[in-house]
């Protein structure tokens, strides 16, 4: 299918959600029905051409029938066109200034909590309509009318609102079956054929019910936008609240459609689409039209309907204009209580539950919360303020939030008595405000004992550093001793030093590439205490990271749960002092790592036959398109050593000795060379040492021997990378493969970024 005939379908499925829903947006709004075509067209030629969301599709939006209801209301319909026109004044200069992006710092729990309580308003308003009845001029006064509109309903309007809410339940539980008949079904939006089905029983029925009254042509009674008529002050904030809520809902819609673009379309220029919308704004308010918006629920229409250009939004609007023109009696047959009810299913939509769970797991449902009852009871523009105010007060409670904990380290059963030892950990962002908390148990702390404070802190400020100094100072005087470990940042050694310049950045855990018997307790040591068993020590580890790593790399880890995409794959020996994450300072899903006895790799059509190599690097280059190869040795390698020594020492492991005949050609190899000249890098080497080098360029060899590898490897695809890790100095050496000779990696790289490897391979 091409992509003009795409867009085609596409416009036409977005222009059947459109239609039923602009016409009630601007019935709920109290504006002229006509308001609501001119915005719907409007915002798909204007937003849609000028725009830079290319799938995004702009019309009259539900989240702005509150403001819009609230203008008419206060200033007159005429008015409120020169605030929608101003407003996208306003639009217009904050996109020229190039700040789209500042509006995306407002909470998604902000948004969406207006947006929840913009669908209660609605709610609340449009099932008076549906009923029969009329709404009344604020939210808590449709509240308490409410019951006796339902006590008291007329008949037909409710009848045609509940027949609209079931066909609009009931549409996509139809059975579609398959062909073209099915496909053109399911392209056919709910809200038409609900609508379409009311008005029809409404008018084959006789039902008296109000309907939707149209002018004769679409600007017909136009006249010019009139200033609103009040202070300068309320005039001012309508036009901001108009511009700006306007602006971050388009915004955020445009985000939302960018990521699920298909292939080939361009990213999203915010900038851009903030001068569309204010655009489309500026000519909807001089047009007698309602404010423009993005409106996800259109452009996620035009996605799944499988747009291409921005040539479906702007079709859509021309669909709107012809229908306008040449289908007016037909829209004056629609029920007001039809698209009342569409409306109200709208308003249930908008209350999101899902949300809710989503933003309880970042403690942010306060604030979803806070703005939605603010919005129903005060108004948009201040439950929208009370919802961010909402948010600062979380932020500042999280900024200074610090947890201090206690105990006594108590010797085990059995153990000779000691003094009194103490650990305090401290946790958070230590300032002034948290003071009270730390000195308040650090006071409890006995006199004369030994304190193994830990300070795992992201700031520290002058106040709490001086209290915990005086505290540990004082503490000492009297005989007892502190150790002070900072796990984070040095804020208080730097106090101490008086070096207070801004900090690096340090990797985030203290101390989590040393062994586990580095990292024991110097009050263990002093306790003697009892060989740790190593479940309990594996465990003990656990317990460390979720203390302290896990929650730094938690963000990383969710960002990966779903797929990795790693850069290298490290092919290294299973040798315990040989980590791959340390020497290459790398990250969870940096490195795709196989791990053998050796660092072996069985050659192409090997007697001894193991595909375990071999199917790790065809996944690795097949599906994971990595780019790079390593093979990593290192000194004092025991699988070199075995075949140094001819394998008589590991003769009674069988499936050890099967696997080092894998090693047979670097050990060949090794046998073969002539003893290095005394210039050579290599000369000082030890026999095993040599072989170990040996052994990585032989590896690199083998794996040429696969044929389909060899081709890539020939055409410049893929990079094979030679490393040695000596143990004793903890370096990395890279392998020269002219000279045949391992290298230092050079301090700093040369011109050109990271090439320097790729030059010596």
């Amino acid at each position: 299918m091409s992509v003009l005939r795409r867009d085609l379908l596409a416009s036409f499925v977005v222009f059947l959600v459109a239609i039923p829903l602009s016409l009630g947006i601007a019935v709920a709004s109290g504006a002229p029905v006509a308001a609501g075509l001119v915005a719907a067209i409007v915002g798909g030629v204007v937003a849609g051409l000028a725009g830079g969301s290319p799938l995004q599709v702009s019309g009259p939006a539900a989240g702005l029938t509150v403001i819009v209801a609230q203008l008419v209301q206060t200033y007159g319909w005429r008015a409120t066109c020169t605030i929608t026109l101003l407003g996208g004044l306003l639009q217009l200069a904050l996109g020229a200034s190039r700040v789209a992006r500042t509006a995306l710092a407002v909470s998604p729990a902000v948004v969406h909590g207006m947006l929840a309580g913009v669908g209660a308003v609605l709610v609340l308003a449009q099932v008076h309509v549906l009923l029969g009845g009329s709404p009344q001029q604020s939210a808590l006064a449709n509240l308490r009318e409410l019951p006796r509109q339902v006590l008291h309903p007329h008949t037909h309007p409710a009848l045609i609102g509940g027949l609209t809410v079931l066909a609009l339940a009931g549409w996509s539980r139809l059975p579609r079956g398959r062909g073209r008949l099915g496909a053109a079904l399911r392209l056919v939006p709910a809200p038409l054929p609900a609508v379409a089905l009311a008005t029809l029983a409404a008018w084959s029925l006789g039902w008296h019910a109000r309907r939707v009254d149209l002018p004769g042509t679409l600007l017909a009674g136009w006249s010019a936008p009139v200033l609103p008529h009040g202070s300068p002050a309320a005039i001012v904030g309508a036009v901001v609240s108009v511009g700006l809520v306007a602006a971050v809902e388009s915004l955020l819609c445009s985000v939302a459609v960018d990521r699920r673009r298909p292939p080939g379309v361009p990213p999203a220029d915010l900038d851009r689409e903030l001068l569309g919308q204010g655009a489309a704004n500026a000519v909807s308010g001089l047009l007698g039209g309602l404010p423009v918006a993005g409106v996800i629920v259109r452009s996620t229409a035009n996605l799944e309907a499988g747009a291409c250009t921005r040539a479906s939004a702007v079709l859509h609007g021309v669909w709107v204009l012809v229908l306008a023109l040449s289908c007016g009696p037909v829209i004056e047959q629609v029920p007001l209580s039809a698209l009342a009810a569409l409306l109200v299913v709208l308003g249930v939509r908008l209350m999101d539950t899902a949300r809710v769970r989503d933003l309880r797991h970042h403690r942010e449902a306060p604030a979803y919360f806070a703005t939605l009852a603010g919005v129903i009871v005060l108004g948009l523009g201040e439950g929208v303020l009370l919802g961010i105010g909402i948010m600062v007060v979380l932020a500042l409670r999280r900024l200074t939030r610090l947890s201090v904990r206690a105990e006594r380290l108590v010797p085990a059963p059995g153990d000779a008595p000691i003094s009194p030892r103490w650990h305090v950990v401290v946790e958070g962002t230590l300032t002034f405000l948290g003071v009270p908390k730390v000195t308040r148990l650090l006071r409890d702390v006995p006199s004369g004992a030994d304190v193994d404070l830990d300070l795992n802190v992201d700031f520290m400020d002058h106040a709490a550093f001086d209290a915990v100094h005086q505290w540990r100072l004082a503490h000492e005087r009297q005989g007892g001793r502190v150790d002070i470990d900072e796990v984070h940042e040095t804020w208080y050694e730097r106090a101490v030093t008086g070096e207070m310049s801004p900090p690096g950045k340090t990797p985030p855990p203290a101390r989590w590439w040393a062994p586990w018997a580095n990292r024991r307790r110097r009050a263990e040591a002093e306790l003697d205490a009892p060989e740790v068993s190593p479940s309990a020590l594996l465990l003990a580890g656990v317990r460390e990271y979720h203390g302290r790593t896990a929650p730094l790399v938690r963000p990383i880890m969710a960002e990966l749960a779903m797929a990795q995409k790693p850069k290298h794959l490290f092919i290294t020996c299973v040798d315990s002092r040989v980590v791959p994450n340390i020497i290459t300072a790398s990250g969870p899903g940096d490195l795709f790592i196989n791990r053998n006895v050796g660092n072996l790799v069985p050659r192409h059509g090997s007697r001894t036959h193991d595909d375990s190599v071999a199917a790790t690097v065809e996944y690795a280059v097949n599906v994971l398109g990595i780019k790079t190869i390593s093979v990593c040795g290192h000194s004092n390698c025991g699988a070199m050593a075995a075949l140094l020594g001819g394998g008589t020492e590991v003769e009674h492991l069988r499936g050890l000795s099967r696997w080092l005949k894998h090693g047979n050609h670097s050990l060949a190899r090794f046998l073969a060379a002539d003893a290095p000249a005394p210039a050579d890098p290599d000369a000082a080497d030890s026999p095993l040492t040599r072989l170990c080098k040996t052994n990585v360029m032989q590896q690199l060899d083998n794996l040429r021997t696969y044929p389909w590898l060899r081709e890539r490897v020939d055409a410049g695809e893929i990079e094979l990378v030679g490393l040695f890790l000596e143990l004793e100095s903890a370096t990395v050496h890279v392998l020269d493969p002219a000279a045949e000779t391992f290298v230092p990696v050079p301090d700093e790289a040369p011109d050109g970024g990271g090439k320097d490897a790729k030059s010596l391979t």
